[in-house]
Formats: structure tokens, C-alpha cells, sequence
């Protein structure tokens, strides 16, 4: 399905994935089907990381896909489309990925797409935004009935002695199978369209433009 929404795309677009091992899938899938894709994550280098924000930045790479974690301080102005391929596990990570678009007075497009082991954490979405998300369902993707929702893996604690563990965002378990029509990979998508300077609130209103 990510091929599916990116093959006609001409515009940069940052991709949110989960994991670590979701996001290397990912950008290895897209490089395979011939579109200008990079990854970053925490396993890459610091040097790399830098050096492909800035490729990203200066418009040298179409589809960037990300860790949240290796998208801390990543800052364009003109990015018009950003997708989550995986749902992050704290609503708040939703709202600070989409607020990666439609910035400096441009509108921008924020989709997600969503399996049904997710529908909890697109839920606690919608609470915390107060309001419902459109959906839409893509021919060849429909759901399968028969398959029930499994729990999402929490975030591996890190390793240590016997003091507090700390949670990591960034784990390289893949809580899924992923991807096939039917299976439980994405099955539907949610579209928002948004700007930027005159938010009243995370996610509030469907379509925004900025002043």
C-alpha cells in the first residue's frame, strides 16, 4: 500500500515507521520499486543521519523514512506530505509527526495508514484530538473479517541492573507480519489535511491553511 500511495507522488514526503526493522523494510521495498528513498534510524551513524536530513532538506532524496527518534530536529518548511506507516503507541507522537507539515504558509497532507491491530492506538488518537478521523478504504486492500486484532509489542526496556528501565520508541521487534491484500497489514488509510500557524488545538479541523 505504500507503493500504491507513493508511485505517483512528485513530492517529498516523510515516512513514519514504528520500528527500526519496519523502517529498513520499508525503504528497501521503495528503492526496490525505483523511487528516491533513504532511511534513518538510530543504527545509523550520527554522520549519516546528519548528512541525509540534509540531502532530505535540500532536495536531493523524494521519501525519507524515519525513525521517531532519528526525526528529532528535523525542520522543512515546504514538506507537503507525511505518512504514517505505522501508528506510533503515544498519541502525542502523532501530533508532533503531522506537525512536520504544512508549515510556512503551505498546506500539507498527513495520511495513515492503519491495520487492525491499531485500531486502539488510532482511537487514542482521536481522544486526544477530539475528533474523528476520516477513513478510507483502498480497492485491493480491504480488511479480512476472519483475522482478529492482536496486541502491539510494548518497546523493549534497556538493558541493565536492577535501577529503572526506561522505554525505548525505537524497537527492532516487527509487531506485525506486513503488507499482503487480506492479511493484517494496512488496510485502510486516514487523510488530514493541515497548515500550521492557526491551530487551535492538535488536530482539530480537517482542512487549514496557514497565515
Amino acid at each position: 500500500m505504500i507503493y500504491y500511495l507513493l508511485a505517483n507522488n512528485k513530492q517529498q514526503c516523510l515516512v513514519f515507521a514504528r520500528t527500526r526493522r519496519n523502517a529498513n523494510f520499508t525503504g528497501a521495498y521503495l528503492r526496490e520499486k525505483g523511487l528516491s528513498c533513504a532511511v534513518i534510524h538510530s543504527d545509523k551513524s550520527q554522520h549519516l543521519r546528519t548528512k541525509t536530513l540534509q540531502e532530505f532538506k535540500n532536495g536531493e532524496i523524494q521519501i525519507l523514512v524515519a525513525t521517531d527518534i532519528a526525526a528529532r530536529g528535523l525542520d522543512i518548511e515546504q514538506l507537503p506530505l507525511v505518512i504514517n506507516y505505522d501508528i506510533p503507541r503515544n498519541a502525542e507522537d502523532y501530533v508532533h509527526r503531522i506537525g512536520r507539515t504544512g508549515r510556512a504558509g503551505c498546506e500539507g497532507e498527513a495520511m495513515s495508514l492503519v491495520c487492525i491491530d491499531e485500531h486502539k492506538l488510532l482511537r487514542d488518537i482521536e481522544r486526544l484530538i477530539k475528533r474523528k478521523l476520516p477513513t478510507k478504504t483502498i480497492p485491493g486492500f480491504e480488511p479480512n473479517p476472519s483475522i482478529k486484532a492482536e496486541p502491539i509489542q510494548k518497546p523493549r526496556s534497556a538493558r541493565g541492573g536492577s535501577g529503572p528501565k526506561t522505554k525505548s520508541h525505537e524497537s527492532s521487534g516487527n509487531p506485525y507480519p506486513k503488507k499482503s491484500p487480506g492479511s493484517r497489514g494496512k488496510n485502510f488509510s486516514s487523510k488530514q489535511r493541515r497548515g500550521h500557524s492557526d491551530r487551535k488545538g492538535p488536530g482539530q479541523g480537517f482542512r487549514r491553511r496557514a497565515k
